[in-house]
This record gives C-alpha cells, structure tokens and sequence, in this order.
C-alpha cells in the first residue's frame, strides 16, 4: 500500500513512564495518531483519540470533570470508553458521537497503548522489560520525547555496539569490540547477538565501575523484541574467573534498556534506562549512571541522540536506498525482518525498509 508506514500498529508500545501520566490530560503522538492520557479516579490509565467527534479540536486541551473529558471547544464530554455523554443545547446526544479508545496495560514502570485492532489487545503480550522494575536491578531512567530520526535507527545503532568504538570512546568504546567476532541468533519475535572479548584491558567506563585492577572478559548479549524493545546484558569480569561459564561473581554487570515508540515515519519517543545489581544502595551511582555524563560533560545517551537525528537528516537529503551493509548489520537486519513480518501480517506493505536489502555474508 502506498504511503504505508513502517510500523505495525498490533503492538504494544511504551507511551509515559508511570509517574507522569497524573489526574491532568497529557498528549502524545504515536504511530502518527494522537492520544490524549490521564488517570482516572480509581487510578487506571485511560487513553483517547487526541481530536473532538465535533470539530476535532485536540481533546488534551480541555480538562477533566470526574472521569471524564471535557472539549475545550464547545463541551462536548466523554467518557473514558470514547462515548459522548453530553452535548451543548440538545439533550439528545447523537449515537455515532464517539471518540477510539485505546487498550492501555501498566507494566515495567512504564505506561503501554495499543495501537491496533483492540480484539487483539493481550496484556501477555506486553515486551518483557521486567529488568526497569525488578529487583536486583536498580536504575532511574529517563525519555527522549520526539527524537528526530526513524524509530528503526534506534533499533539498528543498539543492535550493532561497534558505534561504540568511535561514538563513546573515552568511556565504553573500545577497538576490541571491532576485533572480536558475534553470533546472531533468532526466533519468530527476537533477535539476539551475542559478542565476548576476553583478556582485555577495560575501558574507562567499566573499569571505573570494577574498581579493581587487571584485564577483563567483557561480554555484550543484546536482545531484541519486536516490534520496540531491545535488552542488552552487558558488563566486565576478572579474566579467567568464568563469566562466560556463568560466573559473574568477580566483575559488575547491567543492562541497557530501550523501548523505541514510533511518533511518526521520521521521529520517535526512545525510553531509556541502566540498570546494575551491584551497589543498588548507592543513589549517588544510580544519580551518575543515569546523568551518564562520562565523557567530558556528554553522556552516552546524548551522544547517540546527536548522531541519530544527524543520520536521519542525511537521510533525508540523500533519499538513497538500500542502505548498503556490512556484516556487523546482521542482528540490525533481522530485527527489520521481524517488523517487516508484522507488518506484512496486518496487511501492509512497507516501502524502504530492510526487507529489500540484501543480507551481509
């Protein structure tokens, strides 16, 4: 289908962190669709199509009366299933006066909409991100609301750690990651590429947090969930003392985190965390971790922020495709595979996406 996003839009995807959405109407943009968010009296999270049955105007400029949603407009009210309950001089309310309400599921720290045929809206199915909110891991997080490039950018520059070689030297990047090789594994709905690089000399950023002296096994386990979610396992041990058996007693382990929700074809919200289970006591870790200012006053994330908006401004000036890949593109690749396929599944056909790239040998 022409102009068809490249999105699936029969996912679950992270919208707020719970602390935000509150007793006050919150929008965003998702899968180029607005929705207006609030909690409602008992506490649950409703979530509405952002745009009056009248005359469109955003419902999120309006305001709350009890439970529900008052047009800023001409009063038009709805209740939290997307019903009209009252209209301005007529008692009779017209039956076709609706709004779409969205299934919404609170889960991980993290607020989640479907975007999709609601039929289909199963809470089971929400990405496993249990690492944002169960113990032992610890970590604060933070959102790059309307992050300008394609969500599948995000997806690609943490599937592929070799950026950090040269996007973060100084703090995690390191030439080992370069030199050492990575096994890429899938199933149906996740991709996992897996890289070691044993008897290393630590970078800044690990050693600092080992706090010992001495090389290093240094593992990264990146996994990927379709559509939005990527997980990576990663950290450093003492050479020798059997982490790659299992062993992660003599070193210090997190995980980076990411659920990536497209905004538009060109720009998406990038929910982010690291979390450790070690010195989960510390708060001033946790405040330096998330701050993450380890690479003379930028942090890794605003690093990779500046190149991302960077490269969907090049794409956008050289409208070439395919993209042409390299063998590190492998994981990138079939995570684009996966979305594809959900994608083709609800019908839609997707234009410019990896499908039609060749796979690197």
């Amino acid at each position: 289908m022409a102009g068809a996003k490249p999105y699936p839009l029969n996912a679950w995807y992270a919208v707020a962190w719970d602390h935000e959405i509150k007793r006050e109407l919150t929008a965003r943009t998702i899968c180029d669709t607005g929705i207006v968010l609030y909690r409602r009296t008992d506490g649950q999270v409703a979530a509405l199509e952002d745009a009056c049955w009248h005359r469109l105007l955003p419902l999120s400029l309006g305001h709350l009366h009890g439970d529900e949603v008052v047009c800023g407009y001409h009063g038009l009210i709805f209740n939290p299933a997307g019903r009209c309950t009252f209209m301005p001089a007529q008692e009779t309310i017209n039956p076709s006066a609706c709004v779409r309400a969205f299934p919404v599921v609170e889960r991980y720290r993290l607020i989640w909409v479907w975007m999709g045929d609601p039929a289909l809206a199963d809470p089971d199915t929400v990405p496993d991100f249990h690492w944002n909110s169960d113990a032992p891991w610890v970590g604060e997080g933070g959102t790059f609301y309307s992050l300008q490039c394609d969500y599948r950018l995000v997806i690609d520059n943490l599937m592929d750690l070799t950026h950090e070689t040269y996007v973060h030297a100084g703090s995690i990047g390191d030439e080992a990651i370069t030199r050492n090789p990575f096994e890429v594994t899938h199933t149906d709905r996740k991709v996992t590429v897996e890289r070691w690089m044993e008897n290393i000399e630590p970078p800044p950023f690990w050693a600092r947090l080992l706090g010992r002296p001495g090389h290093v096994d240094r593992w990264q386990i990146i996994h990927f969930e379709a559509p939005c979610v990527v997980a990576g396992d990663v950290g450093v041990a003492l050479t020798g003392t059997g982490a790659r058996q299992g062993d992660r007693s003599q070193g210090v382990n997190g995980f980076f985190l990411a659920a990536i929700t497209p905004e538009t074809g060109t720009s998406c919200h990038y929910f982010w965390n690291f979390v450790r289970n070690f010195r989960t006591d510390d708060a001033e870790l946790t405040r330096s971790l998330n701050l993450a200012h380890v690479n003379q006053g930028r942090g890794v994330y605003d690093q990779d922020h500046d190149v991302l908006e960077a490269q969907q401004r090049a794409i956008s000036k050289n409208p070439r495709q395919p993209f042409y890949n390299l063998n590190i593109d492998a994981g990138a690749l079939w995570a684009h595979r996966l979305i594809d396929g959900m994608c083709a599944a609800e019908g839609r056909t997707q234009a410019g996406t990896s499908s039609d790239l060749a796979a690197a040998e």
